[in-house]
């Protein structure tokens, strides 16, 4: 069988479209850089070049993983998130374009304060605080996460766009190891927020990240409550959270957010015109 760069690319393609991938060409490229570590022009450039016996082998076994649901993000590692490419594994939530609404969010409200004080709850990947950090070159942040393999992946991360110093990594369930001395400018969280009868009829890509970073409870607010009520503590005068909610949520997070304690600014809707990003300053 042939083993040139655009043989095995279209019959990649070929068995992913099969599977029910959704842009089977686009990931079978994808692979093969991968495999290869080169990046699309050489793809198209040398389309007659050879894979060695060892990345045939290689690329087939990528092609099945994906074939079979595993996201391509946890097969390459790796996922691009505002401006930077994070480390990614089966122990973080895949980061996503709309989430990328929180840090410019965050920018926005920070742009004029010198030296920002930052809470990421829930980091994950980290790559929603490492993004701030890595554009306001004088903020400082906590992160917080509840799983410690997901807190590994989050340093790498820092380490690898020197915001190390700036970051503070805590094994956390929310706040709980926070002390109400750290009073913070800003909030930042992704939680978890899909209801719990909803997690079995997610797409099967899904079913590959951790389960604990997306079941939001019952009705999918459960996590989403404990911030409202939590955050004010950690929270300096007429500071700011902000955080993401699901489709469909936005009227009843209007619903359970205390006005005596919080001042609704936004609801940011994401490039899908659906209400994404909770923007709350503290009311007092």
């Amino acid at each position: 069988m042939s083993a040139t760069i655009k043989h095995v690319i279209s019959t990649g393609s070929a068995k992913l479209k099969a599977a029910g991938v959704a842009d089977p060409r686009k990931e079978a490229n994808l692979l093969a850089m991968h495999v290869i570590n080169r990046d699309r022009t050489f793809l198209l450039a040398h389309g007659e070049a050879t894979l060695s016996p060892a990345e045939l082998e290689l690329y087939q076994s990528l092609i099945e993983r994906r074939g079979l649901g595993e996201p391509l993000q946890y097969i390459t590692g790796h996922q691009e998130f505002f401006k930077l490419d994070f480390e990614t594994s089966p122990d973080v939530l895949i980061p996503r374009p709309e989430t990328e609404s929180i840090v410019e969010i965050g920018m926005e409200i920070l742009k004029d304060k010198p030296g920002p004080f930052v809470a990421d709850i829930g980091t994950g990947s980290g790559c929603i605080v490492i993004s701030l950090l890595n554009e306001l070159r004088k903020a400082r942040a906590i992160a917080t996460d509840v799983s410690s393999a997901a807190l590994a992946v989050a340093s790498r991360n820092a380490r690898r766009y020197g915001v190390s110093a700036r970051l503070r990594l805590i094994g956390s369930d929310l706040f709980s190891k926070l002390e109400p001395t750290e009073q913070f400018d800003l909030i930042l969280s992704n939680p978890p927020y899909v209801p719990a009868d909803d997690l079995n009829d997610l797409q099967r890509e899904v079913s590959y990240e951790p389960r604990r970073a997306l079941d939001g409870g019952r009705d999918g607010l459960v996590v989403i409550r404990r911030l409202l009520k939590e955050a004010p503590d950690f929270l300096r005068t007429r500071a700011h959270l902000v955080f993401e909610i699901g489709f469909n949520q936005a009227d009843p997070v209007k619903r359970i957010i205390d006005s005596t304690a919080w001042q609704l600014i936004d609801i940011r809707r994401d490039l899908q015109g659906i209400p994404r990003t909770v923007v709350l300053r503290k009311s007092n």
